[in-house]
Formats: C-alpha cells, sequence, structure tokens
C-alpha cells in the first residue's frame, strides 16, 4: 500500500505490513481516528482489555508465547501512564512489544490540555526508545522502526505517541523495506577468537556448569536446540534463571534445576563449587548471585549475551561474547567438533558423583498434608494431570510463583509466562489472556496467589468476552505470602499488613463474571477438582485453599552467600552436613 493517506490509516496499514494479527487495547478520544480505522478492516483483531496495564501484560503474554512482537494501543494521558507498569515489566523481562499512544494535538502540548502527559518524557527510561510523532509523512517510517528496534538485538518494549492532528492530517506512506532501519543493527556474530578461548575451557574444566537464561528463549527456537545439541555433546550440567525455564527439557539427563534464591539446592551448590561457568543469556540478577563477592569464587566466568551494557555489568566475565545466542552456539559447537569434542571424562565423572549427592538432599520433597491441602502438593498434582497436554503456564508474583518453577516442567521453550525483573503482581491473568489468543486450542493456566490475582481480576470480563476458556488456579492462603515468609524469617515474625481481612468468594466472583467457580479444601477432592477444570470449554476461577503458613524452600535469604540455603524440611531432618555433605 502506498500514496497518500491519513495518519490513523498509516498506522492500520503499517501494522498490516508488520503481520500483525491481534492488538490488545482500550480506546479513548486522543486515538478515536485509529480505533475509526480498525473498525472499518477485518484483518487486524483487537482485543478490549479492562485496564491499560492488562493490555500490555496480555501483549507480553502474547509475545512471550509466540516469539512475536505484543502490541498495544492505548489513548493519552492516563491511558499512557496506566501502561507504564507493564511497559517497565517488558524492559526488565526483555520482552518485545510496540506500545502506540493517542496524544493530545501538537499545537496542545505543553498547555496542560485535557489528558494531556508528556509520555515520552515518562517513558524514556522505561523503553529501548521511543518517539513523539509530529509529521504525519514521518508516521509510517517511524512504527516500521519501531518494530525494529523492539525486535532486533535484545528485545524490548518501545513506544510511538501519535498526536490526535498527526492522525487527521494526511501524508505519504513508506513502505515497510524503505524504511530507515540501518542505524540499529546490533551485533549477532560473537568474536571468533573468544569462542575459541571458550572452546578450549571446556575441554579442560573438571566442573563445569551451564548457567541459562530468557536471552537463550528470546533467541527463538534455534538457539534452544543448539542448546540441548551442545549439552548432550558435552555432558556438562545445566541450570537455568527463571526466565529460561523450557530452554532445555526438565525431564533431561543434565538438568540439576532451577538457580537462584528458590533454586535447587544442587543447582545452587553446583553454581558455588563449579571451575567454569558458561553464562548463556542470562544478566547474573541479585536473585541468582546472592552476595556478589561470594559468588562462584573459584570459576572462570564465560558470559554470551547481545547486549554489550550486561557483560561485566555485575559480575566480571573472563571470557566475554557479545553475539546472538544462536550465533554463537552455532559457533561454538562448529570450533569445539573441529577441535575433537574432548571434555574432560573422568573429572566430569567426578562432578557428577557429587552433583548427585547434592540431589540426594531431594531439596523439594515434602510431606503430604492431614486433609488441608498444601500448596507443593497443589502444584504436584497439577502437573502430573496437565504435562501431557498441550499447555502453557502464566503466574503472578510471590511464593505461588517459586513453587510453580519449582513443580511444573517445562520441556519446550515459550510454554513459561512469569514476570521476573520487575516482579509485577497482576501480570499473570492479562498475560493468560494474551497466550490464549495466540493459541485458541490449547490449555492456559494461571498459577496465582489470590492476592496478586485481584490486582488485575477485572481481564476475567475480556476473557468471558472473548470466550477465552483460560484456567485461574489460585494458592489461596489469604495472605501475602512471600511478604509473610520474608516477615517469620527475616522480621521477627512480626506480620505487619501481610494479610487482607475482606477476601471475596471467588465461585460467586466467577459466577458474577459470566464463568465457572470451583472450590476444594481437600486433598481427597484436589483430583477430582482439578480434572473438572480441565472438562470445563469456557473460563475457570479455581479457588484452592492451601495450607495458609507454609513456606517457600530452598531459600537463599537476601544478602546471603550463594550456598547459604534455608532448606525447610530436609535441613529439619539432619541430613545436611557441613559444606553440603549428605549425612544419610
Amino acid at each position: 500500500m502506498t500514496g497518500q493517506m491519513t495518519g490513523a490509516r498509516m498506522v492500520i496499514e503499517a501494522l498490516k505490513e508488520q503481520g500483525v494479527e491481534v492488538v490488545f487495547g482500550y480506546p479513548g478520544g486522543a486515538v478515536l481516528p485509529i480505533y475509526d480505522e480498525l473498525f472499518q478492516q477485518n484483518e487486524i483483531r483487537h482485543i478490549l482489555v479492562r485496564h491499560e496495564q492488562g493490555a500490555v501484560h496480555a501483549a507480553e503474554g502474547y509475545a512471550r508465547s509466540t516469539g512475536k512482537p505484543g502490541v498495544v494501543l492505548v489513548t493519552s494521558g492516563p491511558g499512557a501512564t496506566n501502561a507504564v507498569t507493564g511497559i517497565v515489566d517488558a524492559l526488565m523481562d526483555s520482552i518485545p512489544l510496540v506500545v502506540l499512544t493517542g496524544q493530545v494535538p501538537t499545537f496542545m502540548v505543553g498547555s496542560d490540555a485535557f489528558q494531556e502527559a508528556d509520555t515520552v518524557g515518562i517513558t524514556r527510561p522505561c523503553t529501548k526508545m521511543n518517539w513523539l510523532v509530529k509529521d504525519t509523512d514521518k508516521l509510517a517510517e517511524t512504527i516500521h522502526q519501531a518494530f525494529h528496534v523492539a525486535a532486533s538485538g535484545r528485545p524490548g518494549p518501545v513506544l510511538v505517541d501519535i498526536p490526535k492532528d498527526v492522525q487527521f492530517a494526511t501524508g505519504a506512506y513508506v513502505e515497510k523495506p524503505q524504511a530507515r532501519t540501518s542505524h540499529y543493527r546490533p551485533q549477532v556474530k560473537g568474536d571468533r577468537a573468544r569462542i575459541e578461548e571458550l572452546a578450549a575451557l571446556i575441554e579442560t574444566a573438571e566442573r563445569p556448569v551451564f548457567y541459562t537464561g530468557g536471552g537463550v528463549i528470546n533467541s527463538g527456537p534455534e538457539a534452544s536446540r543448539l542448546l540441548r545439541e551442545l549439552v548432550a555433546a558435552t555432558g556438562i550440567p545445566i541450570t537455568s534463571t527463571l526466565m529460561g525455564l523450557g530452554a532445555y527439557p526438565a525431564s533431561g539427563r543434565e538438568w540439576i534445576g532451577m538457580l537462584g534464591m528458590h533454586g535447587t539446592y544442587e543447582a545452587n551448590w553446583a553454581m558455588h563449587d563449579c571451575d567454569l561457568m558458561i553464562n548463556i543469556g542470562a544478566r547474573f540478577d541479585d536473585r541468582i548471585t546472592g552476595r556478589i563477592n561470594a559468588f562462584s569464587p573459584g570459576s572462570k566466568k564465560a558470559h554470551i549475551d547481545i547486549d554489550p551494557s550486561s557483560i561485566n555489568k555485575v559480575i566480571h566475565a573472563d571470557v566475554p561474547i557479545i553475539g546472538d545466542v544462536s550465533d554463537v552456539l552455532a559457533d561454538l559447537l562448529e570450533i569445539w567438533s573441529a577441535r575433537g569434542r574432548k571434555v574432560n571424562r573422568p573429572a566430569l565423572e567426578r562432578w557428577w558423583s557429587q552433583i548427585d549427592e547434592w540431589r540426594a538432599v531431594d531439596c523439594l520433597a515434602y510431606k503430604p498434608g492431614t486433609g488441608i491441602i498444601r500448596p507443593q502438593h497443589a502444584l504436584a498434582r497439577l502437573e502430573a494431570l496437565t504435562k501431557e497436554m498441550d499447555r502453557y503456564i502464566t503466574t503472578e508474583v510471590g511464593q505461588h510463583q517459586m513453587w510453580a518453577a519449582q513443580y511444573l516442567g517445562f520441556e519446550d521453550p515459550n510454554r513459561w509466562m512469569t514476570s521476573g525483573g520487575l516482579g509485577t503482581m497482576g501480570y499473570g491473568l492479562p498475560a493468560s489472556v494474551g497466550v490464549q489468543v495466540a493459541h485458541p486450542e490449547a490449555l492456559v493456566i494461571n498459577v496465582a496467589g489470590e492476592a496478586s490475582w485481584l490486582m488485575n481480576m477485572q481481564e476475567m470480563g475480556t476473557a468471558v468476552q472473548y470466550r477465552l476458556p483460560i484456567k485461574q488456579f489460585i494458592l489461596n492462603n489469604e495472605r501475602l505470602g512471600m511478604v509473610r515468609q520474608w516477615q517469620e524469617l527475616l522480621h521477627g515474625e512480626r506480620y505487619s499488613h501481610s494479610w487482607s481481612e475482606a477476601l471475596p468468594d471467588f465461585v460467586k466472583l466467577a459466577e458474577a463474571f459470566g464463568c465457572k467457580g470451583i472450590r476444594c479444601d481437600s486433598e481427597e477432592d484436589l483430583d477430582d477438582a482439578i480434572r473438572e477444570m480441565l472438562a470445563y470449554d469456557g473460563p475457570v476461577i479455581f479457588d484452592c485453599l492451601v495450607e495458609k503458613h507454609e513456606n517457600c524452600f530452598p531459600m537463599i535469604p537476601s544478602g546471603n552467600a550463594h550456598n547459604d540455603m534455608i532448606l525447610g524440611e530436609a535441613e529439619t531432618q539432619g541430613v545436611i552436613g557441613a559444606k553440603g555433605a549428605v549425612l544419610v
């Protein structure tokens, strides 16, 4: 499509040319011309959310489950500011989004007009790039640039602010191939000499470990395939951050579990005692490292990342490699194979013997409850009853999120959507909306806590309107569980405002929304209740009443060393000795 057209029409044509199928949004005065153009076409589907924060989280869920940029359309002022939390969330977790915001007419900018906000100023620190378009002739090219920036390099959110008069005015449409994008070309090929250096270290390492993150998933399915090939060929143990789950299968032979504050005993000890750490697409965030000066003290550290600013930002890299994970892993496999595919087998066997000792602690074991449902058991049963299904999982934020990461197994990338860096309560429900829109025939479950779920519960209206059969699996402990846990362990059991005395009846709430509600409060009824949830062909709110004061273990207290874990039941049963030795 070329020629003269209004700015509003340009927006729709640019989205079509970018292959956009779905937009999540909420109309308002400053975007009505664009909404009018949406009404006059049938190629792009619009999902009307109930709050702009929900629109961004839904677009995140769509993006993370498809690998394609999510698109958001909201109005000026409060429409844009309501979207900010979701935009920051996407920035922290490297999720590609294109957010289109309306703005007051150009001649009113700066006059404190009705529903005016300095959207570009507000979002400058929380986007990869943003634009205020004052010239209709530049609008189409700017949107094409926005998609390029969002999806290239380290993915992230971008924002295009479009004044209302620019939407009404006529200008020349610029097609995607003609848009200027050469100014943003991140480095994707890693330095070959550095990759050679890493291959040599792999050959001689006695206690190596792969430490993987969301960058593997963001790089695309080829990155996960290459990672699996490399792990299988070398026999090196592999762990992952919260964001990287699924890049390597949870059933894989070399998988040692998630890493970090609530990671497994064996993963955290392996990271502490390794002599070669190979970081692939992770950023050494504080929930992984614990106390910096005690983090993996005796290891050589290689770091593969497409974002140059992540290299040496937190942890010094002995072998820094800037590049896309897929490209670097392909080169690493080629170089390592050409060198003879060598590893230090005798030392690796000893390393695996040590890891097997740590595994014997069985840090995620739990005793069955006495009628009352333990949250670990609820998720273990959810895993058992759904693991063979075409399943996508989203979560809210808190204890339930960590239990979901511990007890649900992910065999493939793009199946696990959670808020990592920002830890945004209210993320999971709207994210499940976006995932279900992207995968209408799949099973989409949001694992939630009652407090986090209530933050964006209005999006159940979106699910009902669009007949999205999302399942809301709420572990209801009537507490702000993670806050309560920290208050118990670190603040002298002073439970300051960590519960609500006015929770809704979730079954009645479900009925009020026009969906199905299920309540379960006993272990013996749990399997049947989950099967009932799965069998229902519409949206469900499942109120699973669980033990109120359960703690999530293992746990590295904030500021402690990586190997300084609280283990809970394994510890109280006396099976752990000095330096992590197993005493049974």
